[in-house]
């Protein structure tokens, strides 16, 4: 018999998500990681609207104008406070083991997870929110992967301010294709009132090293005239674009622990965006435990990947998928092109690209005009893709 009806393994953003939504769909829940409670050091944004989800007592900064592309973008961008967000999903009482799951065994009855510390714990259903090294989910597959990279510098607003003013969002912006290579200017209002302004590979496999990417933020700064303090923090990101979807292999009847977040890949292909999308995707993911899990444990288990991969999403993710292929294909100095024609686009074509994730008809109408309309040089090179 299992312990709980559901253990997720991992605190991130989507393993909270998940967690709380599995805790208020009324199943017993448990938290596996080794610090639940402290505070995510990423810096995390999303789409204002994707955030209905988030706890009481969470918090949000949202930008006062958001710039994209040199374009005004109307549709609000916040950036989460992380530690407020964090206490809020603890307040939620939701218990947890402070542990590292290590690895997992499926019966029939549901899955025993091993812990660091040598204990055990059993739930109907397990679920991988690990992130992308996919700690219960069979690991990250081996090789160089699609990545996206950045190194940023938190600076009080007033001194971002040549590159940022105050408030606002500005990404995919002032891009650098200088010696083969494209990075934009990504800069956002953080809940303390300091600017995160960051020097962005959007894609490139394997990902563009730390130290280009420090080299074009410094020329960048000291192009705008910004000194950055001595004392200022700084932020790296790494992350890969193309992890594939998987299912796993099990014995017939047993159940097998379900990925979410960006362990399921959930990360979009072509921007790097995914906790939007977790925090929309948790509510029916729990709903769909709840639902099968008279059935037992396997069939709770198929019904929550099934949540997380619905068809149409998994076709809108496949054509996402070519969408970065085509940013890969594309020359370097096509690409702040190829994106000024894309944020160009309507805005309800912009939000089914960007979080329609089963808006299957949305997505290929997005994509089908960014092609119609692009210069002829880059639907060339659209048009050669297989």
């Amino acid at each position: 018999m299992a312990a709980v009806d559901v253990i997720v393994a991992g605190s991130g953003p989507a393993g909270w998500a998940l967690a709380r939504a599995c805790t208020t769909r009324g199943l017993s829940t448990t938290v596996v990681a080794p610090r639940p409670d402290a505070a995510w050091r990423p810096t995390y944004g999303l789409w204002a609207d994707q955030a209905d989800t988030l706890p009481p007592g969470a918090y949000m900064v949202t930008a006062t104008e958001v710039r994209a592309c040199g374009r005004p973008v109307d549709r609000p961008y916040a950036v989460l406070d992380n530690a407020a967000t964090v206490a809020a999903y603890v307040a939620g009482k939701t218990p947890v083991v402070r542990d590292k799951a290590v690895g997992v065994t499926g019966t029939a009855r549901g899955v025993t997870v091993h812990l660091d510390s040598g204990g055990e714990i059993s739930a109907a259903v397990v679920v991988d929110a690990t992130g992308h090294r996919r700690g219960l989910t069979g690991g990250r597959p081996p090789g160089p992967r699609v990545e996206q990279s950045a190194v940023g510098v938190v600076l009080p607003a007033d001194v971002a301010a040549p590159l940022a003013p105050p408030g606002t969002a500005v990404f995919m912006d002032d891009w650098d294709t200088a010696d083969g290579l494209a990075t934009f200017l990504y800069a956002v209002p953080l809940p303390d009132g300091s600017t995160l302004v960051e020097e962005t590979s959007l894609a490139a496999r394997p990902g563009v090293g730390s130290d280009v990417l420090r080299a074009r933020l410094a020329r960048r700064l000291a192009a705008a005239g910004v000194a950055v303090p001595a004392d200022a923090r700084t932020e790296r990101v790494r992350f890969p674009l193309d992890l594939p979807i998987r299912t796993p292999a099990t014995a017939r009847g047993h159940a097998a622990p379900v990925a979410f977040g960006s362990a399921a890949a959930m990360v979009h292909p072509a921007t790097g965006y995914s906790v939007g999308d977790a925090l929309a995707t948790a509510p029916a993911v729990a709903e769909a435990i709840a639902a099968a899990l008279p059935e037992g444990p396997a069939a709770a288990a198929a019904a929550a990947r099934a949540a997380v991969w619905p068809r149409p999403a998994r076709a809108v993710h496949a054509l996402r998928r070519q969408g970065l292929r085509a940013l890969l294909a594309l020359p370097p100095e096509r690409v702040p092109e190829f994106f000024a024609g894309f944020f160009a686009q309507p805005a309800g074509r912009r939000r089914a690209f960007l979080t329609g994730r089963a808006d299957l008809a949305g997505t290929v109408a997005a994509m089908s005009a960014i092609f119609a309309t692009s210069p002829w040089p880059i639907r060339r090179k659209l048009a050669t893709l297989r």
